[in-house]
């Protein structure tokens, strides 16, 4: 049974989200105060992370930090906050995914889904065996059955979604894809206007690609559409 950790103070929230993620199917733990030295210990065993970013004992965007340098697990971030660069600064730290309270169940459960099975499918490839087949376009080189990146022979660290942004692009070199698009082919469920994310997802592959590779343009912006790898 997949078991999900909810970092949450907000105790009938986090009671709310337990029950029905039980209903459906996995082990839930709460720990309501963001103390790293209670959540360090329950990182073992555990699939996925719900974190609220205001929390009595710590800062949510640490807290996610911390996880991230202990433990590869998908984090959701859940705030009332809903300005932008509380966002940013939510995916740019290694969050996979970003929800503003006031925020339906099931769509908490679709995003919990989602994540699980992207994550599993990761860890199997990893896992299984690989093969020399690579995507290559100038200097940039992507191995989907390795999960490696490089621009100019230098392997650079992208997050899961990052990698499948990229792949998805390099794939169909030359489309268009648009932000709703790219969202609902990565996140795998339907745009529900966070188009917002994909923009810093993209933002972020760039700022990785330009330290070795400054005057290179690899994602091109189509503006009023979207972005494409040419």
């Amino acid at each position: 049974m997949e078991k999900i950790l909810i970092i949450e103070d907000d105790q009938s929230i986090a009671r709310l989200q337990k029950d029905y993620l039980e209903i459906n199917g996995y082990e839930v733990a709460i720990e309501a105060t963001g103390d790293l030295t209670k959540i360090i210990p329950m990182l073992e065993n555990v699939n996925l992370i719900i974190l609220d970013l205001m929390l009595p004992q710590g800062n949510g965007i640490d807290i996610c930090k911390r996880i991230q340098s202990v433990k590869d697990v998908p984090i959701i971030i859940i705030s009332a906050k809903d300005q932008d660069m509380d966002i940013v600064l939510g995916l740019g730290v290694g969050a996979d995914d970003y929800m503003t309270k006031p925020f339906s169940t099931s769509e908490l459960i679709a995003r919990v889904k989602a994540h699980l099975r992207r994550y599993q499918k990761m860890k199997s490839a990893q896992e299984g065996s690989y093969d020399d087949s690579n995507i290559i376009i100038r200097d940039m080189v992507i191995n989907e059955m390795t999960k490696t990146f490089s621009v100019m022979g230098e392997q650079l660290d992208l997050t899961p979604k990052e990698f499948e942004i990229i792949v998805l692009l390099a794939k169909n070199r030359g489309r268009v894809f648009s932000k709703e698009e790219i969202y609902e082919r990565v996140w795998k469920y339907d745009s529900l206007g966070d188009a917002f994310t994909v923009t810093v997802h993209v933002k972020r592959i760039r700022e990785k690609i330009e330290v070795v590779s400054p005057n290179t343009t690899f994602i091109e912006t189509v503006w009023g559409v979207g972005y494409k790898i040419v």
